[in-house]
């Protein structure tokens, strides 16, 4: 499997398959932010927005194929304020459940990690459910645990649950030459 940093043009060819990958992680329980059943329509008019954000700078997006079909993907967001523009936010780190269990998790927030470096920056953060499979594989990737904030945001089934911060610091990349 590969990971590859999409274009606008990139996401808008796989928006079909971005969706379903929305809508399965929701299924299994990720909250990322949505409510189960997740809509295949929301899911392709929520990717369709990330273009325009993709467009304009504001949002990086790596997508792992299998083959031709996205099994998984992950996001930086870029704040917009002159003084942070040495941090960024991880989100989205979405893997199918059908090819969980491969290493391919950690494989995309190493991409993310590394381009993050590559571009400057100094400081990752994100946040993730309390106590989900995902704490796991951010602890054990060298990021730090900042915090939790009880009642944060409702999981896919729409009970409120508490939400970890955490953070990692980065080198960034010396200048070629």
């Amino acid at each position: 499997m590969s990971a590859t940093r999409l274009d606008e043009g990139q996401l808008t060819e796989h928006v079909e398959e971005l969706a379903e990958l929305l809508v399965d992680a929701v299924d299994g329980g990720a909250s990322i932010g949505f409510l189960a059943p997740l809509d295949r329509a929301a899911a392709v008019a929520w990717w369709k927005e990330r273009a325009a954000a993709l467009a304009a700078g504001q949002v990086a997006v790596w997508a792992a194929f299998d083959g031709r079909r996205v099994v998984g993907t992950v996001s930086l967001a870029f704040p917009d304020k002159p003084n942070s523009r040495h941090r960024a936010e991880l989100v989205k780190l979405m893997v199918h459940r059908g090819a969980r269990g491969r290493g391919l998790g950690r494989a995309l927030l190493g991409v993310a990690e590394e381009a993050a470096a590559a571009a400057g920056i100094t400081l990752l953060h994100l946040d993730t459910e309390t106590d989900s499979p995902a704490e796991r594989l951010y602890d054990s990737a060298g990021w730090v645990w900042a915090g939790v904030i009880p009642d944060y945001a409702a999981d896919p089934g729409g009970e409120l649950r508490p939400t970890t911060l955490y953070y990692k610091r980065l080198r960034a990349a010396a200048p070629a030459g």
